[in-house]
């Protein structure tokens, strides 16, 4: 087949299977099949697969269609710039999380000295590292409850260059982070969905993300209730807390905030202009 029959019936299939984008996906795939920028296909729409690329397009359009995420198949995605490996060993990295990247790394530059920021659930650690490399005074400290995710995120610093300057912490919530470190800032993206709901998410989600980055507890809360009450103790006296939240979840979590003697100084809006990100900081 040629580049424009395989795009064509790759988007066919991925379409009967239910796959959001698929002519995208189709094109995705074929681009990392022959090692192509994405918009070269359109020179080459004539242009035939060898055996060998033809299987290895049918393998991957097929692992698609069964819904594994398209960073999963090609083995990495983008991240303010950033190429990180992912699996199932952890959250592919949502664009909105960009903007917590980008809060954070603004506020660590304004520092003085050497500001120290945890990354609470670092996952694959996309924030630690964009930190250590947008902010390079800083240090990290980046933890997670899961082995398998400290290993995604130690490859993907070491990849970057970076992992002289994070620290990565086995940790329970934040059990194993010394109390009165002193951080500058705490930033994370915690888990957030609702038990109940976590079986209605899209398989994509459902089927290949870690169950332990995705539950929230019963009502999503759970960690950002857990950091109202405890995250002070670490923080630095002028120290912030940022935090990703869920859909409809900002006034809950200011809540949570709130009684726990916390200032929310902001909420930022995500690119579809609802509340995204917290920020806040101790009375």
């Amino acid at each position: 087949m040629t580049v424009l029959e395989t795009i064509q019936r790759s988007a066919e299939f991925l379409t009967r299977k239910g796959v959001e984008s698929p002519r995208l996906n189709a094109e995705l795939l074929l681009a990392r099949v022959l090692s192509l920028p994405r918009m070269r296909l359109y020179l080459e729409f004539e242009r035939p697969l060898a055996a060998a690329e033809t299987d290895l397009m049918r393998e991957w359009v097929k692992r698609r269609g069964l819904r594994e995420p398209l960073q999963h198949i090609l083995g990495g995605s983008n991240f303010c710039g950033f190429e990180f490996r992912v699996d199932s060993r952890v959250l592919v990295p949502r664009p909105e999380t960009e903007l917590l990247a980008e809060a954070a790394w603004q506020y660590l530059n304004s520092r003085e000295g050497e500001p120290v920021v945890l990354d609470y659930g670092t996952g694959s650690g996309c924030l630690a590292v964009t930190l250590a490399l947008k902010a390079p005074k800083c240090r990290v400290l980046a933890i997670d409850v899961s082995p398998d995710a400290l290993e995604v995120a130690r490859g993907n610093a070491q990849v970057h260059k970076v992992d002289g300057r994070i620290s990565f912490i086995l940790s329970d919530r934040l059990v194993a982070v010394t109390p009165g470190a002193k951080l500058d800032l705490i930033v994370g993206n915690p888990p957030y969905i609702a038990t109940e709901e976590v079986s209605r998410l899209e398989p994509e989600v459902r089927l290949f993300d870690p169950l332990l980055a995705l539950n929230g507890g019963i009502d999503g809360l759970d960690h950002y209730r857990f950091l109202a009450a405890e995250a002070g103790g670490w923080l630095s006296e002028s120290g912030k807390v940022m935090l990703e939240i869920g859909d409809g979840q900002e006034i809950a979590v200011r809540e949570l905030l709130e009684k726990q003697n916390w200032i929310v100084e902001a909420e930022i809006k995500d690119y579809n202009q609802r509340p995204r990100i917290i920020v806040a900081c101790q009375r």
